[in-house]
């Protein structure tokens, strides 16, 4: 991770953040709102056990958030689910449009079968432009930047059946 401080974030007066900064904000929102809400039966578990590898990517653009990916899928494929469950690849330089960000999903989805990893990793993604409101008009659930969360695909049945 690099320290570099260029990510812009709207809540904070349009200051640039450090990439430390940029994960303490994911985190916080993945306990305050994916945990705390309850959105990812598996969240609070990787959560808990320290699974989860948050990534900032330096990517600017859509090309490079892919190939950025590309790189944490085949890492995630080969590390042991013991030790990291989950990655979330936070990208607070790129893909701030939902409709760009829409269609990184798209490719991404793609890179996945295209590296044989259909069934062995997953990809979820969480974008604030992407949301419906809960009750109140409140978004506070969703993330502040954009990130792909790629996952170990072993246990997804489990989150089926629940």
């Amino acid at each position: 991770m690099s320290s570099e401080a260029n990510a812009v974030s709207p809540e904070m007066g349009g200051r640039p953040l450090s990439d430390e900064a940029v994960v303490a904000a994911t985190q916080h929102w993945l306990v305050r709102a994916v945990i705390g809400l309850n959105l990812c039966p598996f969240a609070k578990a990787v959560h808990a056990k320290g699974q989860i590898r948050y990534v900032v990517s330096e990517a600017r653009d859509m090309e490079g958030a892919l190939t950025e990916l590309e790189a944490e899928l085949k890492w995630l494929a080969e590390a042991d689910p013991a030790q990291v469950d989950t990655t979330l690849l936070i990208l607070p330089r790129a893909l701030g449009g939902f409709l760009e960000f829409n269609d990184c999903v798209f490719f991404a989805e793609r890179l996945v079968d295209q590296l044989g990893l259909h069934g062995i990793v997953q990809i979820a993604s969480f974008h604030l432009s992407r949301s419906n409101t809960l009750g109140g008009g409140s978004l506070a659930y969703f993330s502040r930047v954009p990130n792909l969360h790629t996952r170990k695909a072993a246990i997804t049945p489990i989150a089926i059946r629940s």
